[in-house]
């Protein structure tokens, strides 16, 4: 062991802060010398590769104020935090943390998923030609980031801490895809590789891999779709750029990468670099600032993109045909269709240019988007246009039916449009696909309600009636009349019939039908005080519409759910995998609200709640002591669940409730 030294430094470097308000303190940190025999003083704290800081104790005894004074912590103690990575490079004498037995499995992993012909060789900067190396290290790092941070109950999202890590799934996506030639879903294979390696020590992991790889396969198949687009699209800024003599990827269209295709800056960085360019960072950053005041703006206004009866009667009047929308019922599609009518602010126009309206609306002839209606949520997506001369993306956000013409709301995020242009209609179907099952689940819900509650009952007392919905990606909501709560029991049974009908896989049955005819089907639901059109959509779960239409008197047909809608669904049940009920309350008199959670959140709330349910029936067979210990943390932890079933959470707090009075 070589003899060590005792360098004092000051504030900057040794008086450590989590922010500018909050616990703080002095600090002294361990530095090691990987080559040693040598005086190392005068280039500790000097991003020297071979002096490297290994563990930094912080004694926490100050608070600091918002006035930037500190004030002494009436209770002190000391932060240690180990490197743990550089203390294994250093007992396994390597010299970098990649080098060691942490990260070698991983990278054996990585060349075996990726199916990539190169060997990690540890190389950086100009030696690392195509990045190779750097793509087994960020992949490495980034899948065990994701893994450990899902399994910890994060979600990969649009904003805070959700964004972070779809940041962290894109660019290890990126790497994998541009640097190792990885294949689509190469991504979620790895988390396996995390979970043998460390879950001895962070057995958590062991808990829900599937769910982990779901998850990853998701967001890996939703930037997927847009990745190649988004390289064409930097490929073309960056030979533009240098047709004219310059090195410097303008900062609205590296913001336009993040924005429009989900690029983290970083990786437009890391693109431009592979090149022997830069971004214009500052330009970067106005362009996101701009529009964080132009979303602010957008926030504190109340008004709506909405077409009056003025606008309805304009476009007719002017020969605007109703907007055909067939189409949105067909899954995976992507029609062109020409624009027939440009709608802002400021009302119509001919023509648009990006940043000039801000929010606006389109008109196409046709389209496959699915506009708001029937408590099911719009389609997102894009319209689009690739040419050498004008390259269109008009970001869809939100998409609204105002009598015979949909309206596509969004904003024009790169070139020109005018009426008449063709546009590529792309539907975000990973979304929708997220929709589908929590409507179809709503009709099951609905008969199931009825089954439960009214069954049986013949004086007309106890009538279950419709009062609203809605179906987003992330769950199900349904009104329904009735005069008080329902009990733990009542919910389970409910979530029990909709759960089997998952678990049998009905198939789905969809046909539209003479009004009519339909409304004879006995065990019909229909909203109360809705409007159907002739011929309606009859959407049957379990049994042909042709066979109820033939006999729609049959008793048989109360076995199932039949009820007239106009919204996208699954071919059959089994789509939605799980089904649970998170929430029931109260919304006016005699009016009830119904949650429910369908895929992955489902099967998540089911694993949480058998998790929970077994340390519950642990601590079940203490006493004394040991009980009020396990008392207090099960509080804690019902208390602390987000998202789970309602009739297993009422159980199990019934249940812990009679432990509190033992």
């Amino acid at each position: 062991m070589q003899a060590g030294h005792i360098l004092p430094f000051d504030a900057h470097d040794n008086f450590w802060e989590m922010g500018d308000v909050g616990p703080c303190g002095p600090c002294t940190e361990l530095h090691y010398d990987r080559i040693g025999g040598r005086d190392a003083s005068s280039i500790v704290n000097m991003d020297d590769p071979d002096v490297i800081e290994i563990w930094n104790l912080v004694f926490m005894q100050m608070n600091r104020n918002e006035d930037g004074s500190l004030d002494m912590l009436p209770a002190k103690h000391i932060d240690t935090g180990m490197g743990f990575e550089r203390i294994v490079s250093i007992l396994q004498d390597k010299p970098s943390n990649y080098d060691t037995d942490v990260f070698t499995p991983l990278f054996a992993a990585i060349k075996s998923v990726t199916g990539t012909d190169h060997e990690y060789a540890g190389r950086i900067g100009a030696a690392d030609v195509g990045a190779k190396d750097t793509a087994y290290r960020v992949i490495a790092d980034h899948i065990r980031t994701i893994t450990f941070a899902i399994t910890d109950g994060a979600m990969p999202d649009k904003v805070g801490r959700g964004y972070v890590l779809r940041r962290v799934v894109r660019r290890a996506v990126r790497f994998g895809r541009e640097c190792l030639d990885a294949k689509p879903g190469f991504f979620s294979r790895l988390v396996d590789s995390v979970v043998e390696l460390m879950g001895d020590v962070f057995p958590e992991l062991h808990s829900k891999p599937d769910f982990v790889k779901e998850v990853i396969a998701e967001e890996e198949e939703q930037f997927g779709r847009t990745l190649n687009t988004g390289i064409k699209r930097f490929n073309k800024f960056a030979e533009a750029v240098k047709a004219e003599g310059g090195t410097v990827i303008p900062g609205p269209q590296a913001f336009m990468l993040y924005d429009s295709y989900g690029f983290p800056s970083d990786l437009t960085i890391m693109m431009a670099e592979e090149k022997g360019m830069t971004v214009d960072m500052d330009g970067y950053d106005a362009e996101m600032k701009r529009q964080q005041e132009q979303s602010k703006g957008k926030k504190g206004s109340s008004k709506k993109m909405v077409l009056e009866a003025a606008q309805t009667d304009y476009l007719d009047k002017g020969g605007v045909d109703p907007t055909d929308d067939s189409a949105k019922y067909s899954w995976n599609v992507a029609p062109a269709s020409a624009i027939k009518a440009l709608y802002t602010d400021d009302g119509f126009k001919e023509t648009a240019t990006v940043g000039e309206h801000g929010t606006f609306g389109i008109i196409l002839h046709s389209t496959s988007f699915y506009a708001e209606q029937g408590g099911q949520i719009y389609d997102t997506g894009v319209l689009l246009v690739e040419s050498d001369e004008n390259d269109v993306i008009f970001e869809v956000s939100d998409c609204q039916k105002f009598g015979a013409y949909v309206l596509h709301i969004g904003e024009l995020k790169a070139g020109s449009i005018k009426l008449e242009d063709t546009l590529n209609v792309q539907v975000d179907y990973s979304r929708r696909e997220r929709i589908a099952p929590n409507h179809t689940c709503t009709h099951s819900l609905n008969y199931a309600l009825r089954q439960v509650l009214a069954d049986g009952v013949n004086d007309g007392k106890v009538k279950i009636d419709q009062r609203g919905s809605l179906n987003s990606p992330e769950l199900l909501r349904f009104d329904f009349t009735y005069s008080k709560a329902l009990t733990a029991d009542q919910l389970e049974a409910v979530e029990t019939i909709v759960a089997e009908d998952v678990r049998r896989n009905l198939k789905v049955h969809i046909e539209e039908s003479p009004l009519p005819a339909a409304k004879k089907i006995n065990t019909l639901r229909a909203v109360f005080g809705e409007t159907y059109p002739d011929p309606v959509r009859v959407v049957s779960i379990g049994v042909p519409v042709d066979k109820l239409l033939a006999d729609p008197e049959n008793p048989e047909w109360m076995k199932y759910s039949v009820e007239f809608c106009g919204g996208t669904h699954v071919e059959s049940l089994g789509v939605s995998t799980a089904f649970v009920v998170s929430k029931e309350e109260a919304i006016s008199k005699g009016v009830r609200r119904i949650y429910g959670l369908t895929g992955l959140r489902a099967e998540q709330a089911i694993r949480d709640g058998k998790t929970l349910g077994a340390k519950v029936t642990a601590s079940e067979k203490l006493s004394g002591d040991a009980l009020e210990s396990a008392v207090r943390s099960l509080k804690g932890d019902i208390d602390a669940v987000e998202v789970m079933s309602a009739p297993v959470l009422s159980k199990l707090r019934a249940r812990v409730d009679a432990m509190a009075k033992r």
